[in-house]
């Protein structure tokens, strides 16, 4: 028996296996693919806008859906955001894409007589591999661009949040060529040989599989990795502010978003006072258990990774101001927000992906210092800045090696679809996945070369 096939799901609120993965078997899979193309050319053809927004009204709607993600999440707040956004976005294609699809107006060309006219062709099958953090919005986020600019989508989830699939699916209207399927690593696999193209957000070493697949079968492979995101707090910058942001830009979702702020700079002057007003925010943030905001812990396995990196710190001399404890309630792992000082970058909590709710702070000697040691990590997917000043902060700013910085904010690009982006280092691959240039990744362009001088003779032929 398949790895796939034998994988249970846990429950992340009681620790319990409380329903078996249910992998769609590799011809049915095969089966559902080859049904999505022959659906694909009436799809181009159709009124795709008026079919997306009956979708995203009864998604918005849809309490069954909603009730399916906090069981896999064992999250509320941030599973009714989650749908909401996702809502909003199909909403934002709806408007967005007609305009966006439009053919260019031919131009001449630099060739006497010869005009340039064009259009978009779109791939007809796109795969979507999807993680298990966000399951709905980093399901569709990519899913609903593609079907705008007229492909097929197949999404396969991660298959530690699959119970959100059946009452998605139940959702999709006739004519809308989406399908979500169930499965885990070998599923995600075997798509990725049955498409035109594939989208996957994940881990790094997944990525770099998924992008080796790719190239063999000679599609484009679009990749959203991991993250290790840098706050840089300078000396003039409003601390109550800063700490507030840096405070929900670590621990949102329990710190399990890749664009997570990971690990704090301050300027040595304002460390202290920074420190007091970020460990007094943090003590005061509950669990859900308790009533509080804070989520379990979502994946298996995680809160060993995390507790590694916590050890690994107090070992090498770190503080621990809150939390630091993995807390068992219910069955379920949890992490309070957690506050360290004193730490360096010969510590795994500095320099690894830690996923989770916890916030080292590191004095440093200004701008300078505060840059290099942002800018020395394998990841670049987004930052933020905290400055007197909008100019000193984006003078920082310009300086990082990241997608997208926030400016006296933490996390905005969650949040702000308008910000185009790419990642940097091992934080991914391809074109942005925000803004209007995201539905580019779906479409390949073909130009039409129109010859119309009155000449007899070709533009080339010789005098």
């Amino acid at each position: 028996m398949s790895v796939a096939a034998s994988m249970n799901v846990r429950n992340p609120l009681t620790g319990q296996i409380d329903r078996p993965l249910a992998p769609v078997p590799p011809d049915r899979l095969a089966a559902v693919a080859a049904g999505l193309r022959e659906r694909a050319p009436a799809w181009r053809a159709a009124d795709r806008g008026e079919v997306l927004t009956r979708f995203g009204a009864a998604l918005a709607a849809d309490d069954d859906l909603l009730a399916a993600l906090v069981a896999d999440t064992g999250r509320v707040a941030e599973s009714v955001l989650e749908r909401r956004l996702t809502a909003a976005l199909i909403d934002r294609w709806v408007r967005q894409a007609p305009a966006l699809l439009a053919p260019p107006a031919e131009r001449p060309a630099s060739l006497p007589g010869v005009h340039v006219a064009g259009d978009a062709v779109p791939y007809e099958l796109v795969g979507v591999v999807s993680p298990w953090n966000f399951p709905l919005l980093l399901g569709l986020i990519d899913a609903v661009p593609a079907l705008a600019a007229g492909c097929a989508v197949v999404v396969k989830p991660s298959e530690v949040t699959p119970r959100f699939i059946e009452p998605l699916m139940r959702l999709v209207p006739a004519g809308l060529p989406l399908a979500v399927v169930e499965g885990g690593g070998e599923t995600g696999a075997a798509l990725i040989g049955l498409v035109d193209a594939v989208v996957f957000t994940g881990s790094v070493a997944t990525g770099r599989q998924v992008a080796q697949a790719a190239a063999r079968e000679f599609v484009p492979a679009f990749l959203e990795l991991g993250g290790k995101d840098p706050a840089i707090v300078l000396a003039g910058a409003d601390l109550d502010r800063a700490a507030a942001a840096v405070l929900w830009g670590g621990t949102a979702n329990a710190g399990q978003s890749c664009q997570s702020i990971e690990r704090v700079y301050v300027a040595r002057e304002a460390h202290d006072e920074f420190l007091a007003r970020l460990v007094d925010k943090a003590a005061r943030v509950g669990l859900t258990c308790e009533g509080g905001p804070i989520g379990p812990i979502i994946g298996p396995g995680r809160e060993d990774v995390i507790a590694a990196h916590l050890a690994d710190a107090v070992a090498r001399g770190a503080t621990v101001h809150t939390g630091g404890t993995i807390e068992r309630h219910g069955g379920g792992h949890w992490c309070r927000p957690t506050v360290l000082s004193g730490v360096d970058h010969s510590m795994l909590v500095m320099t690894e992906e830690t996923f989770g709710p916890v916030l080292p702070v590191m004095a440093v000697d200004g701008p300078d210092e505060a840059v290099a040691l942002a800018n020395d990590s394998d990841y670049g997917l987004s930052a933020a800045v905290f400055a007197g000043s909008e100019a000193e902060a984006m003078a920082v700013a310009a300086r990082l090696h990241a997608g997208a910085v926030s400016v006296n904010d933490a996390a905005l690009t969650a949040l702000v679809h308008e910000g185009e982006k790419h990642s940097f280092r091992l934080s991914g691959l391809g074109g942005s996945r925000m803004g209007a240039a995201s539905i580019a990744r779906f479409l390949r362009r073909r130009a039409f070369l129109i010859n119309r001088s009155p000449s007899a003779d070709p533009w080339w032929h010789p005098a």
